[in-house]
């Protein structure tokens, strides 16, 4: 569709509020509609007492790629932001170690800490950071800004002349790279955990994906002063300013459509419709206000920006879906987790900004909580935020704000969270054995005493809050069969008019990729099928 028309983006996280401004700037006219009081899906905000926590998100990684969408709206992520660069990066505690790892800023710095654990394996580290930054590249330059409508982008002669080494890297596991090249396990850890980002394990990720290293390991990790919720503004406010309706507490009850058969001819006859035509073509949205009333807005193009599976299954007819019932059964829902933020009276020199503790067996950790059925390692593996040691604007003066991330298996069954230990039991056991872990491998005794405010959440809220397909917290994990073209496409084959955006569809999981997909929809819309990114407008112009 060429000629900008009416807009219906359904959901308000950071993919449907990115998606909705960079159409507005292209000249469409935009309505959001998020069903919570809120936006930011994921990356919201709760607060009590004086300590505010970012409820998802916490690491701003690909800071490359924030630039470029602010800029593509006229601005830039130093003008909208306040970022500051973590040193050290994070520290890493490791089951059956006393000593913890302190990942630094710099690339030299990494590289001299490796050589300090196993000898050579500081060069072995050069040598993966440098095919790391390469595949990094070739993925930006070719995989990640396309919708794969045209076999360019993988005909391309750069892809071409790295097609050997592509298919090593598709057909080899992430875990049995690295293990190839390091032996020390702290290591291979620390190389392997960003298969977690992903929604998978090292074992089920494709080695493609140590790309990822480049980015803490080498470029450092940011944090924006005011936390994720601040970007979340930043964006809503960008979209605001360019003309975007944002109505929240509107809960979307359908997908609108019109039939696409062709009418009969005078002889009673109907033409048959071209082998993958769209049955149906959208005409908007309905809806039930904060009031409760239901409510039809009319739109040409309907952008799905939530749990792509609530949207198909619930949200359509079955003739209409694209992803029915049975193509969700064969896919990988990723990890569940237990959320803890806890309010801490004192001070927690202890742990950094973001500190992570690691198992012994982790084939183990990960086979329970991506097994099918899966259960709660015991012990697991945890993740720790720590937006205290970097802005005093997240808890009380003296006080520390942790948020607490333990993967466990994408279950409902587990149940849902609460405020001061009310939540179902297997969740509160779950963040209960959190805490005295950290106390005891950060040797912060008195942990527990400490805590003056602690909310939980579990896999039965991502399900009920976010209509998270089996209650996972990131969306499909990114294995072999759902990465770049095998993921779900951004459009309906279907409907036409209905397009896709955000964690579950391509390029995947993480606040770039949600980004990413949002400019995706943009590329569509305007009928391009490039590989690469958008142009930018000159510096002060919005996009289109």
């Amino acid at each position: 569709m060429s000629r900008p028309g009416s807009v219906a983006v359904i959901g308000g996280g950071i993919s449907g509020l990115a998606t909705a401004a960079l159409l507005a700037a292209d000249g469409w006219s935009v309505d959001l509609l998020e069903q919570r009081d809120q936006v930011g899906g994921r990356a919201g905000s709760w607060d009590q007492d004086g300590f505010r926590f970012d409820t998802g998100p916490s690491w701003y990684l690909m800071p490359e790629v924030f630039d470029h969408f602010f800029r593509l709206l006229g601005s830039s992520a130093a003008d909208e932001l306040d970022l500051e660069v973590l040193d050290p990066g994070y520290r890493v505690f490791f089951e059956g170690y006393d000593e913890p790892l302190q990942v630094r800023r710099d690339r030299a710095a990494n590289v001299a800490l490796f050589d300090s654990v196993e000898p050579g394996a500081g060069q072995a580290l050069a040598d993966y950071l440098d095919s790391a930054a390469d595949t990094y590249r070739m993925a930006v330059d070719h995989f990640l800004y396309t919708s794969f409508e045209s076999p360019r982008s993988l005909l391309n002669p750069d892809v071409a002349r790295r097609a050997p080494s592509l298919l090593r890297l598709l057909g080899r596991s992430l875990e049995s790279h690295v293990a190839a090249r390091f032996t020390d396990p702290r290591l291979r850890q620390v190389l392997g955990y960003p298969a977690v980002f992903l929604g998978s394990s090292p074992a089920r990720t494709p080695s493609m994906y140590h790309l990822m290293s480049s980015m803490d390991l080498a470029d450092g990790v940011l944090y924006p002063q005011g936390g994720f919720s601040r970007l979340i503004e930043a964006i809503a406010d960008l979209a605001v300013e360019r003309g975007v309706r944002i109505r929240t507490g509107a809960t979307v009850t359908s997908i609108d459509t019109a039939s696409t058969d062709p009418a009969p001819t005078r002889s009673g006859r109907v033409r048959r419709a071209l082998p993958g035509a769209a049955k149906a073509r959208v005409t908007g949205v309905g809806y039930r206000d904060a009031d409760g009333v239901e409510q039809h807005l009319r739109a040409d193009v309907v952008v799905g920006a939530a749990d792509l599976h609530h949207l198909e299954t619930e949200l359509l007819p079955p003739e209409l879906q694209t992803y029915p019932e049975s193509w969700w059964r064969r896919r990988d829902p990723g990890p569940g987790a237990v959320l803890v933020y806890l309010g801490v009276e004192g001070a927690l020199p202890q742990l950094e900004h973001h500190t992570m503790f690691f198992t012994s067996d982790w084939g183990r950790n990960f086979g329970d909580v991506l097994g099918r059925p899966g259960r709660v390692p015991d012990p697991a593996s945890s993740y720790v935020c720590r937006p205290s040691a970097t802005d005093p604007s997240v808890a009380p003066a003296g006080n520390e704000n942790l948020f607490v991330l333990v993967p466990v298996p994408a279950d409902t069954g587990l149940g849902r969270g609460g405020v001061d230990g009310g939540g179902d039991p297997e969740v509160e056991k779950v963040a209960d054995a959190a805490i005295a872990q950290i106390a005891d491998w950060a040797q912060v005794p008195d942990l527990a005493e400490r805590i003056v405010v602690r909310r939980t959440v579990g896999p039965g809220d991502f399900a009920a809050d976010l209509n998270a397909w089996s209650g996972g917290m990131l969306g499909p994990g990114h294995t072999l069969r759902q990465s770049a073209f095998l993921r779900a496409r951004n459009a309906s084959r279907r409907v036409e008019g209905l397009l896709y955006a955000g964690s579950s569809t391509i390029p995947g999981i993480g606040l770039p990729m949600c980004l990413i997909s949002a400019e995706l929809v943009l590329k569509r819309l305007r009928g391009d099928r490039s590989s690469g990114r958008t142009a930018e407008p000159r510096p002060g112009r919005a996009a289109g």
